[in-house]
């Protein structure tokens, strides 16, 4: 056979290096053009909205205001509201790497109007999700009351989440709560103003502070802060609520019977924890604290427990929160200890008596006051309750404090931009690591996973002895994968990710973009480093959910009997590069339109069979079907011909720093078993072990350890076998060898 094609495909992969490399030059290009447009959002979108779609009975937008990138919402020529882009105001961008442009309309209350999403790159909302369910989100805004948003710290509304779109659900209702309130106080809406900046001396905790040591004295001089509420006064705020039904259920104990009386101290400071806590105690919570956080005392007795049992179900205390001008703090289980003593001479007895953590990434000031909010509940019907809040305030005593050196002097502007800049870091900050973690469980799953594959590769040896184990551990692992990893966690991999990542490289790059999917994150960062030890087939043939899906349905056919076909290896060899022209095409096209490149990106499956698990329209389901279908003919036919994400990943395949496949120098001449057991057909009939096409299933190397089935290894084992032979037979001559017999004296 001429192998000269395959000698030509073995040098495609550099050619794409150079297109690539080509299409970068231009994109930057292009990048420094389109960053000359300037501008703000609103000015490029406002002409392409319709006031009435945004705002029903409007007719008109006005002219943008100079200070504030804000529009008027005019109805027969008068302002009914605001309107604005989200994306001019908060930075956070979407998990396509880009800003999702929301607009929103304000009333002079501070009540959202409406709420429209005018341009995004978002690909599960472009592709995967019906507009008429983004529509119907954004229209649950309207309502939304800021001033209440202001006063609870962004928690007084639920966010309703769609399936399989939770993260860009979590930054469009992030971008229009912050933004919302930045436009409201610049504009004075419903009474809010904007946050006063530092004016005078700014104080830090001081640790040579010292408290007193018995609980009247703490009480007394604010260190500790008490609300205390009996039955009576709880009944009268139920009572007062707009919904009958609260107060047609009281609680029936006497009125002067304590509801709940609840204390509070900033114990993370070293004197009030020491007072309170003991030596022992307030070293062990010290030792608990990471850089930067904080910790609450909360001791409460009578009826109502503010802990309550929620957070045994779902992890999070919601019956308090920790409110702070817009920063509020959900205490979560991880964040809890429970406190067995008070060490304060004459503290009283408590049903009840924990720390929470602040955590140092949410803006907690400890100098400036703050409240903790207590949720009490009525049951009103059979599965219905109502909610009313009381509140305990709280602020450290100046004798804590110290002024911070260099703080007195009134800020500049240039300091105030950068305060701002700096909010909004930390405000990005906090939404990503709250995705993390709600993830938890799913990030240490996939840990896990990591964790195995990554011991089976490194001793694939030892697991590759015997071929029924390799099998099972394979099929086994490769279920994980797609239930697990694909349908539960929705972490399917895709060019778009490629795609969105390029995009950020050639822009104002932002690692906050990429980390607003923790699963995701963490699996291309165990790919880029995969990538250099093992190439391509880590992922591709181990943690791809589409892949492990692909695989399972072609064993299941095989015992069902359905036929195998083997490509020739010419016809083969010629539909390889097909992957990579779809690959470079998709990335052309990105560099003029990242959402039409997205759309095409649905050459892929994932979004169909993994992400929405087959509940889309029926020309996506039967695209992927017929995918899946030649799947059981052609084990991995999309892996091998089709897919532009392994196409992205077997371009640095050659990169990779180990050969860890173990050949002999008779593979492939003379022996072919190798050849012809490869499922994906990545060995050459020369012997080659193609790594750009090889998904590193290890069946190769239970091939090369088989007593039955390898060629050298069977002759070896006959030499052996011949020479134990021989050597047996020796032991039967050599006893009666004349030269071993004894001489006669």
């Amino acid at each position: 056979m001429d192998h000269s094609l395959s000698r030509s495909l073995f040098g495609f992969v550099p050619a794409l290096w150079q297109a690539l490399l080509t299409c970068l030059v231009l994109s930057l290009a292009a990048g420094s053009v389109q960053a000359q447009a300037g501008g703000s959002v609103l000015s490029q979108l406002i002409d392409d909205t319709e006031a009435g779609a945004l705002v029903e009975g409007a007719d008109a937008f006005g002219t943008i205001r100079e200070d504030v990138p804000v529009a008027p919402i005019l109805q027969e020529g008068e302002r009914i509201g605001w309107a604005f882009i989200a994306s001019d105001f908060v930075g956070t961008t979407g998990y396509s790497g880009k800003p999702i442009h929301t607009m929103v309309a304000l009333n002079d209350d501070a009540v959202v109007m409406g709420v429209k999403l005018v341009k995004h790159s978002e690909p599960i909302v472009l592709i995967g999700i019906p507009d008429a369910k983004i529509q119907a989100l954004a229209a649950d805004y309207a309502g939304l009351d800021l001033v209440a948003e202001a006063e609870s710290g962004g928690t007084s509304h639920d966010l309703n989440i769609i399936a399989g779109a939770t993260v860009t659900i979590m930054v469009i209702d992030d971008s229009i709560v912050r933004a919302g309130l930045k436009v409201a106080r610049a504009l004075g809406l419903g009474g809010l103003t904007p946050p006063a900046g530092p004016t005078g001396p700014q104080f830090e905790i001081d640790p040579a502070a010292e408290a007193a040591p018995d609980w009247f004295t703490l009480e007394g001089d604010g260190t500790l802060r008490r609300m205390s509420l009996d039955v009576g006064q709880v009944n009268a705020a139920f009572e007062a609520m707009d919904d009958p039904r609260a107060g047609a259920r009281p609680i029936t104990e006497p009125d002067d019977t304590t509801f709940i009386e609840m204390y509070a101290a900033l114990v993370s400071v070293p004197a009030v924890g020491e007072a309170l806590l003991g030596g022992a105690e307030n070293r062990n919570l010290q030792n608990w604290l990471n850089e930067g956080e904080h910790a609450v005392m909360i001791a409460g007795r009578g009826l109502y427990s503010f802990k309550g049992s929620g957070y045994v179900r779902g992890g999070i205390f919601d019956r308090i929160v920790l409110i702070q001008d817009d920063v509020s703090v959900r205490f979560r289980d991880r964040g809890h200890r429970r406190l067995g003593e008070i060490a304060a001479t004459g503290a009283p007895e408590f049903d009840e008596t924990d720390l929470f953590k602040i955590p140092a990434d949410v803006g907690f000031d400890p100098a400036k006051p703050f409240r903790i909010q207590l949720l009490a509940q009525r049951d009103v019907a059979a599965i219905e309750r109502v909610f009313t809040t009381f509140e305990l305030g709280y602020r450290l005593p100046d004798r804590y404090l110290r002024e911070v050196p260099g703080t007195a002097a009134e800020p500049s502007a240039g300091g105030a931009q950068a305060a701002a800049d700096q909010e909004e870091i930390a405000a990005q900050r906090a939404l990503w690591q709250r995705i993390w973690r709600d993830k938890i469980p799913e990030i240490v799953g996939v840990s896990l996973m990591l964790l195995v594959l990554t011991g089976v590769f490194f001793f694939q040896g030892f697991v590759t002895r015997s071929e029924r184990f390799t099998y099972w551990f394979r099929m086994s692992f490769l279920t994980v994968t797609l239930v697990f990893l694909g349908w539960y966690a929705n972490a399917q991999l895709s060019v778009v990710n490629l795609m969105a990542l390029f995009g950020a490289l050639t822009s104002d790059f932002s690692w906050q973009a990429f980390l607003l999917d923790p699963l995701t994150f963490i699996l291309w960062f165990s790919v880029a480093a995969a990538l250099l030890f093992w190439g391509r087939g880590a992922y591709c043939g181990w943690l791809c959910p589409f892949g492990a899906l692909q695989e399972l349905l072609n064993q299941i056919g095989r015992k069902l009997g359905i036929p195998q076909w083997t490509l020739p290896w010419g016809l083969h060899e010629r539909l390889w590069p097909l992957k990579y022209m779809i690959f470079l095409g998709l990335f052309g096209v990105s560099l003029a339109s990242i959402e039409q490149a997205e759309a095409l990106a649905e050459v892929e499956p994932f979004k169909t069979a993994i992400v929405l698990k087959f509940v889309r329209a029926w020309p996506f389901v039967a695209y992927a079907a017929a995918l899946l279908i030649a799947g059981l003919f052609v084990e991995r036919f999309f892996c091998r011909y089709l897919c532009p994400l392994g196409a992205a990943l077997a371009i640095p395949a050659r990169l990779r720093m180990f050969d860890w496949l173990k050949r002999y120098k008779e593979c492939g001449n003379p022996c072919q078993t190798c050849a012809n057991e490869c499922f994906v057909q990545a060995i050459h009939p020369t012997g080659e072990i193609n790594p750009n096409e090889c998904l590193n299933c290890l069946h190769c190397q239970v091939l090369y350890q088989s007593e039955t089935k390898c060629p050298v290894v069977i002759k070896k084992l006959k030499r052996r076998e011949t020479a134990s032979r021989g050597a047996a037979a020796l032991d039967r001559v050599l006893p009666n060898h004349p030269n071993l017999k004894e001489t006669s004296q």
